[in-house]
């Protein structure tokens, strides 16, 4: 059920964003999510195509990025990506471990249309 407030959190962004620029539609929004970040896609989607319903943002459509994960080996300093079944240094057996990427969730650019120009234009996005 936290795909709902994570799609109301990227619906909020976006119509931010889109209002600084007097942006008439948005078009696409394009996700980076890190495969450990346990959001599902699938509900995303299908609280946004209800969510955004009658805002500028209806019919917008959602581009999933993920990102692998990596981990840090405390111990041996070896960088890896874990293999699903243990979190365990494959060169070390360490569990001390530092997640170093697959826990971002971020938009990374919203395509939007203005008054002035009719086709798709990208905003960035931090944050």
């Amino acid at each position: 059920m936290h795909e709902l407030s994570i799609a109301e959190s990227i619906l909020n962004i976006a119509l931010c964003h889109a209002e600084k620029v007097s942006a008439t539609r948005i078009s696409d929004i394009h996700l980076v999510i890190g495969k450990l970040s346990y959001v599902m896609d699938d509900s995303v989607q299908f609280y946004w195509d209800t969510i955004a319903k009658d805002t500028i943002a209806e019919g917008a459509r959602l581009h999933f990025k993920r990102v692998p994960a990596e981990l840090l080996c405390l111990d041996c300093s070896q960088h890896y990506a874990p293999d699903g079944e243990t979190l365990a240094c494959p060169n070390c057996q360490s569990t001390r471990v530092k997640v170093v990427a697959g826990e971002e969730f971020r938009i990374e650019s919203i395509d939007v249309e203005t008054p002035s120009s009719p086709s798709p234009l990208p905003l960035g996005v931090e944050g």
